[in-house]
């Protein structure tokens, strides 16, 4: 009996961390699609509106899921208050769950944000294109990514319950 409940135990353990592992990734993948949407928005709104930076991110965190709307709101709080921009924009992007990749993208948009129109609108354009390219090659790989992780963990907790029993 301790043995079928400590294998119950193992089964679990291994279903759970394969769930939190999914939830890690859809957690990743909708932040890239918040912030992937947000950009293109800034793009156009910088180039067609011209709305002022502190008020554009406000508008933007208020459009965006949990992770993006964070980033968006630090950094307007930040611009609002006249802290240093790109400081404040590099602290934050290092905290949204993205690749290490995709933060840099997003990282580096901090200095060219303070310049002209057209610069400002270059530097918004390449980071949503790199957004939208991280998101495609994710997309492409996400089957065979999710078949790997629900072989390596199912398989795993089911050789400790042969070992258990």
């Amino acid at each position: 009996m301790l043995r079928l409940l400590g294998s119950l135990c193992v089964a679990s353990g291994g279903v759970l961390a394969w769930y939190v592992q999914r939830a890690e990734r859809r957690r990743e993948r909708d932040a890239r699609s918040d912030l992937l949407r947000a950009f293109r928005r800034m793009g156009e709104e910088v180039r067609m509106a011209r709305t002022p930076l502190p008020a554009l991110l406000s508008a933007l965190a208020a459009d965006c899921g949990e992770p993006a709307a964070a980033f968006f709101q630090a950094v307007s709080r930040a611009a609002a208050g006249g802290e240093n921009l790109p400081q404040v924009w590099r602290e934050r992007s290092e905290a949204l769950p993205l690749p290490e990749r995709d933060k840099s993208a997003v990282s580096t948009l901090a200095k060219d944000l303070q310049g002209d129109e057209e610069n400002a609108c270059k530097a918004i354009s390449h980071v949503a294109y790199e957004l939208a390219k991280s998101a495609e090659e994710a997309e492409h790989k996400r089957p065979e990514e999710e078949k790997r992780a629900a072989a390596l963990w199912f398989s795993a907790s089911a050789l400790l319950v042969i070992l258990l029993i």
